[in-house]
């Protein structure tokens, strides 16, 4: 099988999942076991006076575990972000809580309900401190959530501001956005079984990563690489949001400590108030050039919200500094970035990881500059793009892209919309004064993917039968990998897909591996696989070549029918099957099996344009999203099928922060959407359907010429959604409303600004 690449191949993890026969953590039942649920904080904030654990130990076959009896410390922080120690989160909170959901205790018993109805008679004391869920006020440090830090600043590159920086520029634009607060929201929420036997911890985890939790267990208690073993079976969605928790850290060293097996599957209230969140970012922005549209100076100020205890969400304001340019031409960009702690659950990535923030704000800044020259934003766009003649890229912000044409997917994704036939009925509504005003959205973005040239894990072996099994160190969480990593390797053994199997998420057979985040997959771990391949396919030309009595040389594999023969000569021939057979004879059957690292040599820039197109009732406020038009440019496309969902739901999610989804609490730390009641994510009633146009750029980067594509829809959906519903409303003065702009918040805007 050859030219299979490129090809829409149905997903062969689907029919399992559709009839559901998926195997996910909570399906598993290990005799035994005990379940956990974990004690939680009411309070944002508030001092811990005293914990009596007494009322639930009583109960059968029943413990509990506050922080006296647990030995672990704190959860620190990865060492790159270089957060103050002090800030390391507790497994335990123990004299003081700092977000409604921290951990104070831990309860094991022999049911669901038993484990729930003990954690009801845990007695725990609190003494309320004032709460602080704003991030400006969080940066002025008159609530403190870490006194003897003595600061709520958790990381800082300072801006030192040129005065000079906006000189000559006829035009300075001005503005600020935040991007809201929002939950990952799996369909499948955190599950974890640990079991501890014969000095051996094996976790069974919805995971992200499977080798880097391995890592980390290891290290937090004390054991070897080969006493840790991680299972991540079928995963029920990740988008950023399933790496190792503090919960599951707790649950390996409980399952050790009490030689019991424990599981624990969160509710949805825990997932929506406990799993770290995404984005809840500020950006101050300055935008100065010429009046006819040309951008000469750009300075950013971001203010990131890490949450009670910072991690890699203090960190992600620095990916977000790194696509301040995004597709244009910035010769000037100063950027100042502050990441500072609220009485609020701690934020990390969620689909985007920082990027979305940067195309939000340069986004709505672009559109706002356009208007303050009096020009269409389109040909703003163009008058900066980077030219398709500049690659590779350096720009001002220190981002090197790879390669790109953003004049082309903007004048692909304009002309699939007719924007010029769209501007028309804009104008035609605007002079007739029509309730119903269109509004058209431009988005134009690029992104990084595989951010810090991380390195994946592929091996193929030839199996007896003339199949082969590929071992890959990514985990899929949904995105098709078993489809799409078998694929790779059957373009290049000429096997057919159906006769390779593709392992993964299973350190104990897996030999190594980083996991699935940051749209990096494909591009490494699928490069790996295809190392793999071809280094099997070197071996099995010199093995054929003997059992042939040929010239290795002059040996050729027929990718169409599978077979080894001399070139020019296709008789005799050695298929797949042949070949394995007479090596498993000779006892050199291992000798068809190879591994490989990849690791790129930089991170890929996946680009693209988006058109937008709403309906506002000026005299509702209600938003209907009639058109999206995306042109979504990841280079070359192992399986369109594939990256098609991967777009699709992307743009949802983009959609959904746009003008749907928001996390909020109240002033004393309360969070609000703790049920899908009050979390209003869209359903298909809500969208239209989605204008998908293709684009192919290959990257140079790695041979499959792939970049990442997980989160291209989300970067570029949300802008392209928000600046049309701003467009709609640019006739009644209105610059700025904060996502997401929904009917409430548009007829707040259209009344104050005397409409109504």
């Amino acid at each position: 099988m050859a030219n299979v690449v490129g090809q829409r191949v149905r997903r062969r993890e689907d029919p399992r999942f559709l009839t559901g026969k998926g195997q996910y953590v909570d399906d598993l039942q290990p005799e035994g076991a005990l379940y956990v649920t974990f004690v939680r904080s009411p309070w944002a904030h508030a001092k811990i006076t005293s914990i009596d654990t007494s009322a639930a130990a009583e109960l059968p076959d029943t413990q509990v575990f506050a922080a006296a009896d647990v030995e672990l410390a704190v959860s620190p922080a990865p060492p790159f972000i270089g957060v103050d120690e002090r800030m390391f989160r507790p497994f335990l909170a123990s004299q003081k809580v700092r977000f409604a959901g921290d951990i104070v205790a831990v309860v094991l018993s022999g049911s669901r309900a038993s484990s729930v109805d003990a954690a009801e008679l845990v007695a725990v004391e609190y003494e309320p401190l004032p709460a602080v869920i704003d991030i400006e006020e969080a940066a002025r440090d008159e609530v403190l959530l870490f006194e003897d830090v003595g600061t709520n600043i958790c990381l800082e590159r300072p801006l030192e501001p040129d005065e000079h920086l906006f000189d000559g520029c006829d035009i300075v634009t001005s503005g600020s956005i935040f991007s809201q607060r929002l939950a990952a929201c799996p369909v499948e929420p955190r599950a974890s079984i640990g079991q501890f036997e014969d000095g051996k911890l094996t976790m069974w985890l919805s995971t992200q990563t499977p080798h880097q939790d391995k890592m980390v267990l290891g290290l937090m208690l004390g054991l070897e690489p080969d006493q840790v073993r991680v299972v991540g079976p079928d995963v029920g969605g990740g988008f950023g949001g399933k790496g190792l928790s503090v919960e599951d850290v707790l649950i390996a060293y409980l399952a050790r400590e009490t030689g019991r097996t424990l599981r624990w599957t969160e509710t949805r209230t825990e997932n929506l108030i406990a799993m770290h969140q995404g984005r809840a970012q500020r950006i101050a922005f300055e935008i100065g050039g010429t009046q006819d549209g040309v951008i000469t100076a750009m300075r950013w100020r971001i203010l990131q919200d890490a949450g009670a205890y910072p991690g890699i969400g203090s960190f992600l304001a620095n990916l977000t500094a790194l696509m301040a340019s995004g597709v244009y031409q910035i010769p000037k960009i100063e950027i100042g970035v502050q990441a500072v702690v609220t009485t609020t659950t701690p934020t990390g990535p969620v689909r985007g990881a920082g990027r979305p923030e940067a195309t939000q704000a340069l986004e709505r800044g672009i559109d706002m500059f356009a208007a303050d020259c009096g020009l269409d934003p389109a040909e703003v766009r163009h008058r900066n793009f980077i030219p398709k003649d500049a690659f590779p890229h350096q720009t001002a912000a220190g981002a090197h892209y790879d390669c790109g044409d953003y004049a082309g997917a903007l004048e692909l994704a304009l002309k699939s919309a007719d924007y010029d036939g769209l501007r028309a009925e804009q104008s035609r509504r605007r002079q007739t004064g029509t309730a119903k005003q269109l509004g058209v959205g431009l988005s134009t973005y690029v992104e990084v993917t595989n951010g810090i040239n991380e390195t994946e894990f592929g091996a193929v072996e030839i199996t007896s039968d003339g199949g082969a099994i590929v071992k890959t160190g990514s985990q899929t969480q949904g995105q098709g990998h078993e489809t799409t990593f078998a694929m790779i390797v059957a373009d290049r053994l000429g096997i057919p897909v159906e006769k390779i199997t593709v392992i993964k998420g299973d350190t104990d057979q897996v030999a190594r591996g980083t996991g699935t985040y940051g749209s990096k997959s494909t591009q490494i771990g699928g490069a790996a696989a295809a190392q793999a391949s071809e280094d099997v396919v070197a071996a099995a030309k010199r093995l054929a070549a003997d059992e042939l009595e040929a010239n290795p040389e002059d040996m050729v594999l027929d990718l169409e029918r599978g077979q080894f023969h001399v070139t020019g000569a296709p008789e005799p021939a050695l298929s797949w099957s042949d070949l394995a057979s007479r090596l498993e004879t000779k006892g050199l059957l291992e000798e068809l099996a190879k591994e490989a690292d990849f690791t790129a040599a930089q991170p890929t820039f996946p680009f693209g344009a988006h058109v937008a197109v709403v309906e506002v009732d000026t005299e509702t406020g209600a938003v209907e999203l009639q058109r999206l038009v995306a042109v979504d440019d990841a280079g070359i496309i192992i399986n369109p099928l594939v990256a098609d969902g991967q777009v699709h739901g992307g743009v949802v999610a983009g959609i959904a922060q746009a003008l749907f989804e928001e996390l909020t609490y109240d002033e004393d730390g309360n969070p609000q959407n703790s049920s899908l009641v009050t979390y209003g994510f869209p359903s298909a009633r809500e969208l239209p359907s989605l204008e998908r146009i293709e684009m192919v750029t290959p990257t140079p980067i790695n041979a499959l010429g792939a970049k990442g594509i997980g989160e291209s829809g989300t970067i570029g959906a949300t802008p392209a959604v928000h600046n049309a519903v701003l467009d709609a409303l640019s006739p009644y003065g209105i610059r700025h409303i904060d996502m997401p702009v929904n009917g409430e918040r548009v007829w707040r805007a259209i009344r104050d600004a005397g409409h109504t």
